[in-house]
């Protein structure tokens, strides 16, 4: 029998095209470990945000070709990669937790051990390995359990991201007839606090808007009321405006400072425009403060009598009270003066919804 020679490349070559004989992939067609040449199984990337949290999983995707895949190709109870050629990774931009464990940002190897109930999942520090072959256990950063499921048939391996939510997502390995789905959450409001802070640092904190957009999203989602106050001042003092001098006001509201946030919401309102002043009452119908979001749209057409969406708002009111022809009326003049950007058409609809004694507040 030949011993390897003095060449270390060419020993690397001989044991990596041995490796590839054992592996079964050289029966099919050989694979160069020097030259970027077509592989059997392609290379693959897949990502998916969850809320400001990126996650991307590389690959590569074998074919069934045939074979008898789990316990038999793939053997139950033996460490796999969890793909095809190098391991497979997979890389967090934040902390997550994977099946309700905790997971610290970074690159991890992905790889599994399939078996006949349930199966480990296996995310291991080290992330350069040609498939399974060098996986050392001790090296894991965590490993969970998860149960596999019967799926439709899938020729190429395929990861997805199924069950989209705003703070987590499911990881899904489909191959063969069996689908490996693996929970991915994120800590959303904790994420989100520090992407914004990072960002904050930026060149936007030069404008007023991005101080405002971080502290309406803090109010939005009920969060570190006390920031968004400080956010919110930020942006007042690089440039007073409407829309910072109500972010203020809803945050002090949440916060139970009732008089300081109608002290800053009657300053937004005695300078904003009818566009303004119809939004501020579009957001009381949301929030079902109906008597008061009527009271603002006859406040914005004492206002601004003339001005397309003031009519727009009248008609919402005489809409709700069921006068139907006065609502008709007002949207009407509406869309004489409203802008050519898609607004006309949506207000045709209106039209002919209120000719039909539909109320356009549904």
């Amino acid at each position: 029998m030949k011993t390897l020679g003095k060449n270390p490349m060419k020993n690397v070559q001989c044991i990596g095209l041995l490796l590839l004989i054992l592996s079964g992939a050289a029966a099919v067609r050989a694979q160069s470990l020097v030259l970027d040449l077509p592989r059997q199984s392609q290379h693959a990337v897949v990502a998916q945000r969850i809320g400001v949290t990126d996650v991307t999983v590389t690959y590569s995707r074998p074919l069934v070709n045939g074979r008898n895949v789990f316990g038999g190709l793939e053997p139950y109870g033996k460490v796999w990669r969890a793909g095809a050629n190098e391991n497979t990774t997979i890389a967090f931009t934040d902390a997550v937790t994977i099946e309700g464990k905790p997971l610290e940002r970074g690159t991890y190897g992905l790889h599994m051990i399939p078996a006949e109930g349930d199966w480990t999942v296996i995310f291991s520090k080290a992330t350069n390995s040609w498939g399974s072959f060098s996986y050392d256990q001790a090296e894991d950063a965590l490993r969970v359990t998860v149960k596999p499921q019967p799926a439709g048939f899938q020729e190429a391996l395929i990861y997805e991201f199924d069950d989209l939510k705003p703070d987590s997502a499911v990881l899904t390995l489909r191959w063969n007839k069996t689908a490996v789905p693996v929970k991915v959450a994120v800590n959303l409001d904790a994420t989100v606090e520090a992407s914004l802070r990072k960002q904050l640092r930026g060149l936007v904190q030069y404008g007023w808007d991005g101080w405002n957009d971080a502290a309406t999203w803090l109010v939005d989602n009920k969060v570190d009321l006390e920031e968004a106050v400080k956010y919110a001042d930020k942006s007042i003092a690089l440039e007073k405006r409407y829309d910072n001098l109500m972010t203020k006001s809803r945050a002090l509201d949440l916060l139970g400072q009732k008089e300081e946030a109608a002290k800053y919401q009657a300053e937004a309102l005695h300078d904003a425009n009818a566009i303004q002043s119809y939004g501020y009452a579009r957001q009381l119908q949301r929030d079902k403060k109906l008597d008061e979001a009527w009271a603002a749209y006859r406040s914005n057409a004492k206002k601004f009598p003339n001005d397309w969406i003031t009519h727009f708002g009248m008609a919402r009111v005489y809409s709700a009270q069921g006068d139907y022809d006065s609502a008709v009326k007002e949207t009407k003049a509406a869309m004489v003066g409203a802008p050519d950007d898609g607004t006309k058409p949506f207000l045709e609809a209106q039209v002919k919804k209120l000719e039909s004694k539909q109320d356009i507040n549904n």
